[in-house]
């Protein structure tokens, strides 16, 4: 088995972070087997690298080696890119083709970006990887291929199975294996290192003379986030090769050619959904018309014990909790004089119709504390559940679920007919 310093030098690797030399190893020892491997890592950290190795250490090295990026396939063609498609599968398929994984048959197939398949491939690749079959668009012939699959990603995988875009058993049969490679902030002895390197091939392809940093332009390099990793640094280190006069740069030279991403500070996210976070302004809507509608209720409920009973100082000691929920640190103002006959007005002589109604009836308004802050019904389909429950309870007594309701019985008579029950 080569040493990780030859194959770095084969394979054009720059670097001697530890974990990368670790990345490297664990490739080493899977390639001469067929384990599915799965490559992480954000995008432009070098996860192509680690296919190839794979590959060129493998008993498949005199196979083919195929690399489809699977984020630049439109989803309409991906199934008939990697497993063909027979002639007249659909309109413009004038001959039969063959996909990937047939040309491939023997070799190994490299998934780059394997998170944005769709999820009807998914179902298809995980046959493949399962027991080696898979069938043409518009075919029903199964067929056969031997192929290693290598797969890299720079997605969330658990937050993409959470969110449903991502099969759970597909992500298990490609990860047998799993090599993670370093960001590049994560490496910062390679920065220098790798610019350097940079800037010696574009100094060998431009013909010019390889530009030098200043120990501050080092420090710069050093101290920048680099979201875009090697890639990113590649392509500073050829701007700055080809559009720089001056071969020496210094930092302030240097602070032209990195994009400002604001403050490298770090931050605490939390990633929980808050009780109070709404996803769109209509639940805004809904949670204050199903609060207002709940104070409502509150207020029938005290109205209709003023109603029965008449006294107000029994009422307020009874149903301290209730008016303190509708006028918070107001309550005490019921024992003010005006407060105080303004609420007597309400009372009603014993033998009027409306408190014979309101005798018969039950205190059934408990229902009003079942309505949730979160509910997502629109408004119709709550009043209609609630005029529905109201009868219920009344054994289809249209005058009980009226004054229950706060509505006259024509009106919900209108309501029934309205929504035909």
């Amino acid at each position: 088995m080569e040493s990780v310093q030859a194959i770095k030098q084969r394979f054009g690797i720059i670097g001697n972070d530890p974990r990368l030399n670790r990345a490297i190893e664990k490739a080493t020892q899977v390639a001469p087997t067929d384990i599915s491997v799965l490559v992480t890592g954000e995008s432009g950290v070098g996860k192509e690298s680690i296919p190839k190795i794979i590959h060129q250490l493998s008993h498949r090295k005199h196979g083919k080696y195929i690399a489809v990026n699977c984020g630049a396939i439109p989803e309409g063609t991906i199934d008939s890119e990697l497993f063909g498609h027979e002639k007249g599968a659909f309109t413009g398929a004038t001959s039969t083709r063959s996909g990937y994984f047939e040309v491939a048959d023997g070799g190994t197939i490299f998934l780059d970006e394997v998170g944005e398949l769709p999820l009807t491939t998914q179902v298809r690749l995980l046959r493949v990887l399962e027991n080696g079959e898979f069938i043409k668009v518009g075919s029903s012939k199964v067929q056969k291929t031997n192929v290693r699959i290598v797969a890299a990603t720079n997605v969330n995988m658990f937050e993409a199975i959470k969110k449903e875009k991502f099969r759970e058993d597909l992500y298990y049969r490609l990860s047998t294996v799993e090599i993670n490679l370093p960001a590049l902030r994560e490496r910062k002895n390679d920065i220098h290192l790798l610019f350097r390197k940079f800037a010696s091939d574009f100094a060998i392809k431009y013909k010019m003379p390889t530009v030098k940093l200043t120990d501050d332009a080092v420090a710069l390099l050093l101290k920048y986030r680099w979201n875009g990793n090697i890639r990113q640094l590649r392509n500073v280190a050829e701007q700055v090769s080809v559009l720089e006069h001056n071969r020496t740069i210094n930092a302030l030279t240097l602070q032209h050619y990195l994009p400002n991403t604001g403050s490298n500070l770090p931050v605490v996210v939390n990633n929980s959904k808050s009780e109070s976070d709404f996803s769109s302004e209509r639940e805004i809507l809904y949670k204050v018309l199903f609060d207002m509608k709940s104070d409502l209720n509150d207020l029938k409920k005290l109205t209709m014990e003023l109603m029965k009973k008449g006294n107000v100082s029994e009422i307020q000691k009874d149903h301290e909790h209730l008016i303190q929920k509708i006028y918070g640190d107001k309550e005490n103002d019921f024992e003010g004089t005006d407060n105080a006959e303004n609420v007597e007005l309400l009372a009603i002589p014993e033998h009027s119709e409306v408190s014979e109604i309101t005798l018969e009836a039950e205190d059934k308004y408990h229902f009003a504390e079942e309505i949730q802050e979160e509910e997502t019904l629109s408004l119709q389909d709550k009043e209609l559940e609630l005029i529905k429950k109201s009868l219920e309870r009344h054994n289809g007594k249209r005058k009980l679920a009226a004054a229950e309701l706060g509505i006259s019985e024509r009106t919900l008579y209108r309501k029934i007919k309205q929504y035909d029950l």
